[in-house]
């Protein structure tokens, strides 16, 4: 019923409005037999993002004459957002004098689905589905792009609506062709495809036969590099879908981010054999490792836990990076074989950044062919320069290989020489040194009977040292036991500053000891069920009862619970008002400690409390009687 409601309004507004007065703001193409192709752009577009993915067209055509649509301001439209469905609506003007028939082609080849709306008679519109989750077959146009046939007009302007949903990020390029131009650029365009498709076998075939004669294994990097490459720019082309795998549209979804991973995993591979990275630069070596570790990873992670993730192709800057400074790096440490694959690398990184730049949508401009195929034309001239890259390397090797042998010839003739010589030479001296030997056997013998004299003094000085580090060593350790009662005894002392008490009471931890010492001193005793038995407790030092579960801790029933001073401070406090029989005012321990004044007053007016209390208790209590002020009563 609501459908049906809808149809009357929009047929209404239609026809006292005319839907062409929507069309305010936006530029009308207008088709000439001249004019060939054309690329939309900007104004010449107007969207709507559905992010509930529900509208039905009625209700898009009703949102139209709503002014809900919003004109395109970039060159190129972007469906960013895989939760979304986007509108898309062009005018087109047809002019009576016009005899040439049109299609309407898509260039991203990777678009999941796009609905083509296009108007008949009255308010009549025909939905043409196409898109890369459908069957190859079930195209209109048996080519790689997306495209459908526009059906002639007389005249006018006819309004269209696209509809797009993708899972991923995808570039809307609408073109406008004539079904002459059309044919006439697809056979040229394919053509181009065969040389660069035949070109990639070529340099994969001659690098197989130079692994077969040579057995270099970076030829064989380089065979599954270009694999890879072919690979992924089929899947990129649309060509793969075309001729690989036409009835399985799943494999679009993820094919091409294996061709991608293989492509990345043996370039960089290719790279660290050709130039020898691990002799030239074995830190930039530990470097690759890592780098290919990590690709790995994201490789394994994307097949497992989200195909999705495939789609983050601008990751390939980092290996791609990596071995563009690591060929820099050693082209500048004098490796000659560098030399082209820097410069074939360096066109490589062109093309990459020019594609991640049309991917991110940051290239502003129209997107034409050539910045679509950038990425194709810097691969074919890598694989000239590192062709020759290889044989540079092989002459090299060769030239090496026969200055070495010179080299290693002319050594040997030296050797030979010098060893004769050297026989020689050896033979005079074995006689003197025998001679020699025969008149020190003797001198040997004396020396060696003083030698075990001499040990045998060493000897009994050693057991005499021994037993002297024994008697130092106990020296020591009452030397240190009188040091530390020395140091307890002037820290006890009435004139003791905070620096010297902190000494023996350094931090929480030695005071929280010291109480618990103190006060169960005489055994633990639970204060609910009166049980021995106990654990330990969550706080430091507290006591839990095995029994009832009663946790006690060691700051509980003291002069010390409930203060918020810093328990080794509130320590020199009692220790002070103890000394002085409670006689330094609360301003000087205000002083002392830094300490607001009234803090301190109302816990020396605690302490003195207690000391007036425990008059008996303190009596003759020496220096350890400030102790009994911090245990209070129950």
């Amino acid at each position: 019923m609501f459908k049906y409601c809808l149809r009357i309004t929009l047929f209404f507004l239609t026809l006292f409005a005319g839907e062409s007065r929507f069309t305010y703001g936006q530029t009308t193409i207008r088709l000439k037999d001249s004019v060939k192709q054309h690329i939309f752009k900007y104004n010449e577009i107007k969207f709507l993002e559905d992010t509930s993915s529900a509208l039905s067209f009625d209700q898009v055509r009703l949102l139209a004459t709503q002014n809900k649509f919003k004109t395109n301001k970039v060159s190129t439209p972007v469906a960013s957002d895989p939760g979304s469905v986007y509108w898309y609506r062009i005018v087109i003007n047809y002019n009576a004098a016009t005899k040439s028939n049109w299609i309407l082609e898509f260039f991203d080849q990777t678009t999941d689905s796009i609905t083509v709306y296009e108007p008949g008679t009255g308010d009549h519109y025909t939905a043409m589905q196409i898109g890369n989750n459908r069957l190859f077959d079930a195209r209109p146009y048996q080519h790689k792009n997306l495209t459908v046939n526009l059906s002639p007009y007389p005249h006018g302007d006819k309004i269209y609506y696209i509809r797009v949903h993708s899972h991923k990020s995808a570039n809307v390029i609408m073109v406008l062709r004539s079904i002459q131009h059309f044919i006439h650029y697809a056979l040229d365009e394919y053509f181009l495809f065969g040389i660069f498709y035949g070109m990639i076998l070529v340099f994969a075939v001659y690098n197989l036969i130079m692994f077969i004669a040579i057995g270099q294994r970076q030829y064989l990097y380089y065979i599954v590099y270009n694999i890879g490459i072919g690979v992924y720019e089929m899947c990129a082309d649309g060509v793969a879908f075309q001729y690989l795998w036409p009835d399985s549209p799943g494999w679009n979804n993820y094919v091409y981010g294996i061709a991608l991973f293989i492509a990345s995993l043996f370039g960089i591979l290719f790279a660290q054999s050709l130039l020898s990275v691990k002799t030239n630069a074995p830190r930039l070596n530990k470097l690759i490792q890592w780098v290919i570790a990590g690709r790995c990873i994201f490789f394994l992670l994307c097949l497992t836990v989200n195909r999705n993730w495939f789609e983050y192709k601008v990751v390939e800057i980092i290996p791609l990076s990596v071995a563009f400074i690591t060929g820099c790096y050693i082209l500048y440490k004098g490796y000659k074989p560098a030399r082209l694959f820097v410069v074939g690398y360096f066109f490589l990184m062109i093309g990459f950044v020019m594609k991640a730049l049309i991917a991110l949508h940051i290239w502003t401009y129209p997107v034409t062919a050539f910045e679509y195929y950038s990425l194709s034309f810097c691969l074919i001239l890598e694989m000239f320069l590192v062709s020759f890259a290889l044989g540079d390397k092989i002459r090299l090797i060769r030239t090496e290989k026969d200055q070495a042998q010179r080299k290693a010839i002319s050594q040997l003739q030296q050797n030979e020489e010098l060893m004769d010589a050297l026989n020689r030479g050896l033979e005079d001296q074995v006689q003197q040194r025998t001679e020699q030997l025969v008149e020190k056997s003797s001198v040997i013998e004396q020396q060696n009977a003083e030698l075990t004299s001499v040990n045998k003094r060493l000897q009994e000085q050693a057991e005499e040292i021994s037993r002297m580090n024994v008697l130092l060593e106990m020296d020591n350790t009452q030397l240190q036991s009188n040091i530390e009662k020395v140091t307890h005894d002037r820290a006890m002392s009435a004139e003791v500053d905070f620096e010297e008490f902190s000494k023996i009471y350094p931090d929480r931890e030695t005071c929280f000891k010291f109480l618990s010492d103190l006060k169960w001193e005489k055994g633990y005793s639970c204060r609910k069920c009166l049980g021995t038995h106990y654990g330990h407790g969550q706080l430091p030092y507290s006591r839990r009862c095995s029994k009832c579960g009663y946790e006690e801790s060691v700051i509980a029933y003291t002069i010390l619970q409930n203060t918020r001073i810093p328990i080794n401070k509130a320590f020199y406090i009692i220790f002070l008002m103890y000394s002085t029989g409670g006689k330094i005012s609360s301003h000087k321990l205000s002083e002392i400690l830094s300490i607001r004044q009234s803090t301190c007053w109302a816990y020396s007016s605690r302490i003195k409390k207690m000391m007036s209390c425990r008059k008996k208790e303190l009596r003759n209590a020496g220096d350890k009687g400030w102790s009994k002020l911090v245990m209070e009563t129950t």
